[in-house]
């Protein structure tokens, strides 16, 4: 089995943890972080050690790494850090739940993070560094590039191209056949159907209270 270092010692490293430990043919040696986020010597079970220390430890030549972070300041986080281990020399390690339907041909890019549920049909290219959480549907044809963030139940439809560093929000649909724009932000529940704007924002408008008490109403 080869032997990964994490990157990342909070919610989305533990997910980690347990995703590769269980379900692939990598085995986690290790924790590493930024020092200011290194408070103690281990982080479920294992080691935790400063990145600035990585390399002595761990080295490149030895291990691999993968960079479980989340999609904070839209991915560049992740993407910093990326490139990081990167200039490391580390070969980063990407993961595909056994629970996913993976249909494309076409090889992924590295540091992916392809969680359970999700459906990924013929055709369908995948970059770098990106996460697609549960229950998820990527249309065919549809090509997600580097640094994105796919959050749970959304709706991908064929051929749709997906620029570097967007974000989707949960239960999102997206047409067919259009471009999501570099940086875009898709919020929860939204429907796009049609091209973005870079850097754009689209958000649905939020539920709202009604006047009566649930008790008021026959259903």
């Amino acid at each position: 089995m080869d032997k990964i270092v994490i990157f990342g010692n909070g919610e989305i490293g533990e997910l980690a943890e347990y995703y590769f430990r269980t379900d692939s043919e990598y085995e986690v040696v290790a924790f590493t972080a930024d020092d200011e986020y290194v408070k103690s010597d281990t982080f479920c079970g294992l080691p935790l050690i400063k990145f600035q220390d990585v390399t002595e430890i761990y080295p490149s030549d030895s291990y691999k790494m993968f960079i479980a972070l989340s999609y904070s300041s839209m991915n560049k986080d992740r993407a910093e850090k990326y490139y990081k281990a990167k200039e490391l020399c580390y070969d980063l390690v990407s993961y595909i739940s056994s629970r996913c339907t993976f249909l494309t041909e076409i090889p992924i890019g590295d540091n992916c993070f392809i969680l359970e549920d999700n459906t990924i049909q013929p055709f369908v290219r995948i970059g770098n560094n990106v996460t697609l959480w549960s229950g998820n549907h990527i249309g065919h044809g549809s090509r997600i590039e580097n640094h994105c963030f796919i959050s749970s139940h959304v709706v991908i439809s064929g051929n749709v191209q997906m620029k570097p560093y967007c974000f989707i929000g949960i239960n999102s649909s997206i047409r067919d056949s259009i471009t999501i724009e570099k940086s875009t932000l898709i919020g929860a529940g939204s429907i796009v159907m049609k091209n973005t704007i870079e850097k754009g924002v689209y958000i649905q408008p939020r539920a709202t209270v009604s006047e009566k008490n649930s008790d008021e109403i026959k259903i």
